[in-house]
């Protein structure tokens, strides 16, 4: 436990779990980007999951798990630096910080708020229950509708859209800043690092903002 409690060590599991999120952040992304084949595609994606019940819940409950550890571990970092250094800087110099890089525990708080919104939407569907019951031709859960019923709702897209910001803003200094953590970047690889870090970053926004984009503009419709 003496190593937890260490900067370097709460570094390391910062590093290790943020890097596991960006991870299923791409593969989450990738399943959702089916519903641009057509609600057969997304339907078929969604009851193949739900075939996989028990390995799912267990599987979901491991990446909340993670992603607690990461925002605990984040919020006592940022605290045992700031009680380091209690007195602030009579002239702050922010010419090599950018906003994303000291906003990072703010970012990441907000999406911890976030991933509990999102569960209770469509996987508890608790703040929006009238999706629950939509059903498909063959009879599976009618995900397809689900989806685009609750992002025609303005306040419903324009939250994930922003949410899908702050992801951005969190990711674009966050993944450069993980494998510095691990000891895996110098002058030469950081470059090259920090542009794969942004473009992935970029992706994932473009990825998962557009769905409900298209769908409250009319692209796309149930």
């Amino acid at each position: 436990m003496h190593w937890y409690k260490t900067s370097l060590g709460k570094k390391y599991i910062m590093a290790v779990t943020g890097l596991t999120m960006v991870a299923f952040l791409i593969v989450h992304m990738l399943g959702n980007l089916s519903v641009y084949i057509g609600p057969g595609a997304l339907n078929l994606y969604a009851a193949k999951l739900h075939e996989l019940t028990p390995l799912l819940w267990s599987f979901r409950a491991v990446m909340l798990a993670l992603a607690l550890l990461h925002i605990c571990t984040g919020s006592a970092l940022y605290l045992q630096n700031r009680k380091a250094r209690p007195v602030g800087y009579a002239r702050k110099n922010s010419v090599k910080s950018s906003f994303a890089a000291e906003n990072m525990v703010w970012t990441g708080l907000l999406l911890g708020a976030f991933i509990i919104y999102h569960l209770l939407h469509f996987t508890l569907r608790v703040v929006n229950p009238e999706i629950s019951h939509f059903i498909d031709a063959v009879g599976r859960p009618d995900i397809f509708r689900m989806v685009a019923s609750s992002f025609q709702k303005t306040g419903i897209s324009i939250t994930y859209l922003i949410a899908m910001g702050i992801l951005l803003l969190h990711l674009y200094h966050g993944i450069q800043s993980f494998f510095q953590s691990l000891g895996w970047s110098n002058g030469k690889t950081l470059p090259i690092i920090e542009i794969c870090g942004r473009t992935v970053a970029f992706l994932l926004l473009f990825g998962f903002a557009s769905i409900p984009l298209t769908i409250l503009i009319g692209i796309l419709n149930k």
